[in-house]
């Protein structure tokens, strides 16, 4: 069984590990996840993706992991109806795949109190701006790269932020400008933006298994409760 590290911080400190395991949950196309599975193959990043998980059955990151070779599964709400269900059925995966750290790319779907209570700091999420700008429920792809042009805005970028129960709201690990070109279109904006999310996530994490980033100082004072009528606890 592997040894749970609850700060990654600390993960020097832990004879005998080597390697963060990553459980990565994402919805569609994956390019977060294979940039991240990249790096690791390529011994730049000193982790072991051990699970993806999808919410969509048709998702290509499902295709991109079979051929990485990293274990997967589908978990939603016509695997498990019942919210609750989803949140322990997803617990459970992560546990028993001795899952680390929680990095999410392009998961269009808000975690379960469980989930977060048990991850609580050490969960990441990439979004493609400079949050707390262009950010929150329902800013995801092509829509922030359009608030960005209508803005006017001259320089954008990329954020990596811990995830708590509100889109876009948790702390800010790392960020990365691009600058914002005046004849601009929504998708080369869009490109030029994801070259850059993708470096600023291996290196973010990176820095979080080299210790050079202490998530425990970064991390929020409350954690949520998954016992009704108690959203959140310190």
């Amino acid at each position: 069984m592997a040894t749970k590290v609850f700060w990654l911080g600390d993960l020097a400190a832990y004879e005998g590990v080597n390697e963060v395991r990553l459980g990565i949950l994402a919805s569609h196309n994956g390019s977060n996840m294979q940039a991240v599975v990249d790096a690791c193959k390529a011994g730049e990043l000193k982790a072991d993706p051990v699970i993806v998980i999808s919410n969509n059955p048709g998702s290509r990151v499902l295709r991109r992991a079979a051929r990485e070779g990293v274990r997967s599964c589908v978990l939603n709400g016509r695997t498990h109806p019942a919210p609750e269900d989803l949140d322990r059925a997803m617990l459970e995966v992560l546990m028993k795949e001795g899952v680390d750290l929680l990095v999410l790319a392009g998961y269009m779907k808000k975690l379960g109190p469980r989930v977060l209570r048990e991850y609580w700091g050490r969960v990441l999420n990439t979004h493609p701006a400079l949050l707390p700008k262009f950010g929150g429920q329902g800013m995801w792809g092509d829509r922030v790269h359009e608030a960005v042009l209508s803005s006017g805005d001259s320089i954008t970028g990329a954020t990596v932020h811990l995830v708590t129960e509100d889109y876009d709201e948790g702390p800010i690990v790392a960020q990365a400008e691009v600058p914002v070109r005046p004849d601009d279109t929504v998708g080369e904006l869009r490109d030029r933006v994801l070259v850059k999310e993708h470096r600023l996530y291996v290196d973010t994490l990176k820095s979080i298994v080299d210790g050079s980033i202490d998530l425990k100082e970064l991390c929020p004072p409350g954690r949520p409760n998954p016992e009704p009528g108690n959203e959140c606890e310190e």
